[in-house]
């Protein structure tokens, strides 16, 4: 029996499309230079794993003088990059908790950019339990991370139902003999929540 129900946030609950942003600002061709030639996705993943936010994006921009301004941007109009809400699972959170099913986060997110997030999209305060990879120092799909939310649960196994976006997550997952499904859109999600009998199909709308 479901006694959980646990989401990513980046491409379930948040939009997280960093090529997008920069094709809109800097042009697509010089976006994929800019990525080619910084290591902007290795400086996220160290954010994601607990280290400081703005520290390590302004370092980073210092040691690519060429890149500053675009990779500051990273830090400076992060929020716009964090967006838009998939208001259709956001819809899907809140109705989950209003039957008195407990949702969790399981996110690869940094700590402080979490928090300034939760400032701009108010159900990220609304998790029953949220489990941040940079404040726990460990990232998805690290069987750690996993452990951790079941040691503070005290759920495991198929008393919890996850969603991701990424197969390798979902794997880890299923590994541990999680309920999953892979996210592929809001609508998707909702049928497999109604499937699940947690939502009826009126309240996964």
């Amino acid at each position: 029996m479901i006694e959980a129900v646990v989401f990513d946030i980046g491409n379930v609950l948040i939009e997280w499309h960093p090529e997008e942003f920069y094709d809109r600002e800097i042009g697509q061709e010089r976006r994929k230079r800019f990525f080619a030639e910084t290591n902007v996705e290795e400086m996220n993943l160290s954010i994601d794993k607990g280290a400081p936010f703005k520290e390590t994006i302004y370092a980073t921009a210092e040691a690519n003088p060429e890149w500053r301004d675009e990779i500051r941007m990273w830090h400076d109009r992060w929020i716009e990059m964090c967006a838009p809400v998939i208001d259709h699972s956001a819809r899907l959170m809140a109705a989950l908790q209003a039957k008195g099913v407990p949702v969790f986060s399981l996110t690869n997110f940094g700590k402080e950019s979490y928090d300034f997030a939760a400032t701009h999209y108010d159900f990220l305060n609304a998790f029953d339990r949220d489990f941040v990879s940079g404040r726990l120092e460990v990232i998805k799909p690290d069987a750690r991370f996993y452990e951790i939310l079941e040691e503070q649960s005290g759920l495991s196994g198929a008393q919890l139902l996850f969603t991701d976006d990424r197969t390798d997550n979902i794997a880890a997952a299923q590994s541990r003999g999680w309920q999953t499904h892979l996210f592929e859109g809001p609508q998707g999600w909702a049928d497999r929540l109604v499937a699940a009998e947690l939502l009826t199909a009126q309240e996964a709308v």
